[in-house]
C-alpha cells in the first residue's frame, strides 16, 4: 500500500468500530465521527445519580448472541479481557396469566461491567494500533461533499473535520444515512431509504428493594411490553451478591406500541410501561421502602425489519460504503459482521 489511505467512518457503534478496526489494521488512516458523547451506539448504558446513590441500566441492546465462528472468536477475546461475559438468566415466557419456562437457546452475552464496555475496548485497540485512527466525539455529521474522487465531512459542531478522504463509510441507521446521501449519491440514498427500521421505547426502573419475582428475564406476548429483565442480575453488576439491595429493571415496549406512541412524552411512556409491568409483577410503589424511580428512552431506529442485502454495500468507483445491522441482521453480531464485510470489500479497492 502506498501511503496510508484516509478513510472516514460515520458512526461509532459496533458496525463502524468493527469496520474501522480492520481498515486500521491494514494500514488505513481512519477518522471516526460520532454524534454522541461516547462510542457504542445501541450497546448503551444509562448511568445516573440520585439521593440513594449511583445506578446504571443497559437501555439499548440488552444482550447478544455469538454464532458466526469469526464473531465467536472476537467475543472470546472480549471475555479474556474482562469486557464481556456469558449471561444465563432465569428466563420465562409470559402468555397472559401463564408463566412458561423459556426454551433454551444459544448463550447470551453482555458487556462487563456495562454494555458499552466492548465498544470502549475496540476504541482502545484502535488507539494502540498506531496507524493514526482518531475518534471524534460529539461530531454530528451534517453534510458530505464529493469532488475530484475525494470526500469531505462537515459537522454541525466543528465545521469541516479532517481534510479529504479517499473512502467514506456510513455506519448509522438507514434513515440517517439516506438523509446524508441524498445530495451526493441518490442511488445509495434510495437503498438506505428502502430499509424499514422499527422504534422501541425502553423504560428503566430502579427499586430500593428486590422485587418478589423468581425470574430474571421474560418474553411477553400481550400488551405494551415485549421483554423485561432484571438488569442488575447480569454478570459484573450487583446482582445476587446483594440480595436485599437495590435492583434495576429494563422494560422494552413492543415495536407496534412504540410506533403508536413514537412522539409521546417520555414521562407518559414511563408511567404506561410501569403500569404494564405492575400488571405482571404486582403493585410496586406501595411495597418498596423508599419507592422507585423510572425513566424512559426512545430509540427511534432500533431494529431492522428485515435486513436488506448480504452484509454490506460498496461502491468502488466512488469509495462509498454502507454497513450496519439493517444490512446484515438485527443485533450486535449482525452489526459487527456487516462492518467487517465492508472493510474487506473496501480494502480490495484501496490496496490495489
Amino acid at each position: 500500500m502506498n501511503g496510508a489511505p484516509p478513510v472516514a467512518v460515520i458512526g461509532a457503534g459496533m458496525a463502524g468500530l468493527a469496520c474501522a478496526q480492520l481498515l486500521a489494521e491494514a494500514g488505513c488512516r481512519v477518522d471516526i465521527f460520532e454524534k454522541s458523547r461516547g462510542p457504542s451506539g445501541r450497546m448503551s448504558t444509562r448511568r445516573a445519580q440520585d439521593p440513594q446513590g449511583g445506578w446504571q441500566c443497559d437501555h439499548g441492546a440488552p444482550s447478544f448472541a455469538a454464532q458466526d465462528p469469526e464473531f465467536v472468536q472476537e467475543v472470546r477475546q472480549w471475555e479474556q479481557h474482562g469486557v464481556a461475559a456469558a449471561w444465563r438468566p432465569r428466563a420465562v415466557r409470559l402468555q397472559g396469566t401463564d408463566v412458561v419456562p423459556a426454551e433454551a437457546g444459544p448463550d447470551r452475552w453482555v458487556g462487563v461491567p456495562r454494555m458499552t464496555s466492548p465498544a470502549a475496548f475496540l476504541v482502545q485497540r484502535l488507539a494502540q494500533q498506531g496507524h493514526g485512527a482518531r475518534l471524534h466525539l460529539q461530531a454530528t455529521v451534517q453534510q458530505l461533499q464529493y469532488e475530484s474522487a475525494c470526500w469531505t465531512v462537515h459537522c454541525a459542531e466543528h465545521g469541516q473535520i479532517g481534510s479529504e478522504y479517499c473512502a467514506l463509510v456510513l455506519a448509522v441507521p438507514a434513515p440517517q444515512a439516506a438523509a446524508l446521501l441524498e445530495p451526493v449519491s441518490p442511488y445509495a440514498a434510495a437503498l438506505a431509504a428502502s430499509a424499514r427500521m422499527q422504534p422501541c421505547w425502553v423504560a428503566m426502573l430502579r427499586t430500593d428493594a428486590p422485587l418478589p419475582l423468581d425470574w430474571d428475564a421474560a418474553e411477553i406476548t400481550d400488551g405494551p411490553l415485549c421483554w423485561v429483565a432484571r438488569d442488575s442480575a447480569k454478570p459484573g453488576r450487583q446482582g445476587p451478591q446483594v440480595p436485599q439491595g437495590p435492583q434495576t429493571w429494563v422494560l422494552h415496549a413492543s415495536a407496534r406500541w412504540s410506533q403508536d406512541h413514537i412522539e409521546s412524552d417520555a414521562e407518559y411512556v414511563a408511567r404506561q410501561l410501569l403500569q404494564a409491568f405492575e400488571a405482571l409483577a404486582g403493585p410496586l410503589a406501595g411495597s418498596l421502602p423508599g419507592g422507585l424511580r423510572v425513566t424512559a428512552h426512545r430509540w427511534r431506529y432500533a431494529l431492522p425489519a428485515p435486513h436488506l442485502v448480504n452484509r454490506c454495500w460498496w461502491d468502488a468507483p466512488a469509495g462509498l460504503g454502507l454497513c450496519g445491522d439493517w444490512m446484515c441482521g438485527a443485533g450486535v453480531e449482525g452489526a459487527w459482521l456487516s462492518g467487517r464485510a465492508l472493510a474487506r470489500r473496501a480494502l480490495a479497492t484501496l490496496t490495489r
